[in-house]
């Protein structure tokens, strides 16, 4: 799938589409370009159609105080600032080195920008613009990112519908096209937080929209991306990396390509199951429809010219002679000529 392909229109379809997979390495490079380069080749190696990263100085982004968020004991970091600082070396010229390397590995490349500056130089190097929840009320920012003209992803995690719907009306003032993530902002999201129920949801409330899932959860058996997609998530993202032993933030709750190959063996094969959204009879179903089904069967024996009554009818397999379905017909007519009891009927032994 290309990612241009999340942005068709959110009308029903007649299948349940591919989503497409987005991942999010953030700074699991963790400053080393050998690092995510690995993480490029093994994300298109687990068959992602791409691979986002996070752009930022963490002079831009927190300030020297504000708070962790996330689970201190896997990620030490005292501040905000204290963990962005450890990870804010890769700038232009990394990420345009990056941008060469997932055109090699026939992945798309993203990096969501926490600032202005950032989001000018990764304007030419990606189609799409990534918002983070984060970012959900930050209306300046966001007008700036689509006056690049480009689709936007925007994550709504911890948000209010209220909230979600004010940051849609900013964006689509501007005329660009949408994908809204549903997104829990808690490190590790626990599976029966994950509340799946706001993908329907979002669909509900902005139709207009195409709705995604970004997903917090601990990978597991990779039923809850399967489940979003099956809820209608047209974008899956997860975070991604290349060892989930390693200390920090975003190693212990990411994906890593045994993972993703799990996933998209396992979707492609319930999304094959499933099919198309219609009623019919399968030829695969042909014998049985023959052969299982019953026919109109004399009885008793009949005579030549005989009327048909209740009692001379009853049904039996296989679906050879006329289908129980002409009962009231057949009931109306007589022996055409002598027929002996378990006569599978056909309109020829029968006159009106």
């Amino acid at each position: 799938m290309k990612l241009a392909d999340v942005f068709a229109n959110s009308k029903p379809e007649k299948i349940i589409p591919m989503p497409c997979v987005i991942a999010e390495a953030g700074v699991n490079h963790e400053g080393s370009m050998d690092i995510a380069r690995r993480l490029v080749a093994e994300a298109a190696e687990g068959g992602a159609d791409a691979i986002k990263f996070q752009t930022y100085r963490a002079e831009t982004l927190a300030s020297r105080n504000s708070p962790a968020y996330w689970d201190t004991g896997k990620e030490p970091a005292e501040s905000q600032y204290e963990f962005f600082k450890k990870h804010d070396s890769f700038w232009k010229n990394e990420f345009e080195t990056l941008k060469k390397y997932c055109d090699v590995e026939g992945i798309a490349f993203l990096s969501t920008p926490f600032d202005v500056e950032s989001a000018y130089f990764l304007n030419d190097l990606m189609d799409v613009f990534k918002i983070s929840s984060s970012d959900i009320t930050n209306k300046p920012f966001i007008r700036t990112l689509c006056d690049f003209k480009k689709p936007i992803l925007l994550s709504t995690g911890a948000a209010h519908l209220h909230e979600i719907a004010e940051a849609v009306e900013w964006i689509e003032e501007k005329g660009n096209p949408l994908v809204l993530l549903h997104c829990v902002l808690n490190y590790p999201t626990a599976d029966e937080n994950a509340t799946l129920g706001m993908i329907p949801a979002l669909k509900q409330h902005f139709p207009q929209c195409v709705i995604g899932y970004s997903d917090h959860t601990l990978p597991k058996d990779m039923h809850i991306l399967e489940t979003a997609a099956l809820l209608g998530a047209r974008a899956l993202e997860k975070h991604f990396t290349h060892d989930k032993s390693l200390p920090g933030n975003d190693h212990y709750h990411a994906m890593d390509r045994e993972d993703l190959k799990l996933f998209m063996r396992r979707i492609k094969e319930t999304l094959t199951s499933i099919g198309e959204f219609g009623l019919r009879s399968l030829p695969e179903e042909e014998p049985a429809r023959v052969h299982a089904r019953r026919s109109l069967v004399t009885a008793r024996a009949l005579r030549a010219g005989q009327n048909l009554t209740p009692e001379d009818l009853t049904w039996k397999r296989p679906g050879h002679g006329i289908s129980p379905r002409n009962y009231d017909e057949v009931i109306a007519m007589r022996a055409r000529r002598d027929l002996p009891e378990g006569a599978v009927l056909s309109w020829s032994d029968l006159d009106k």
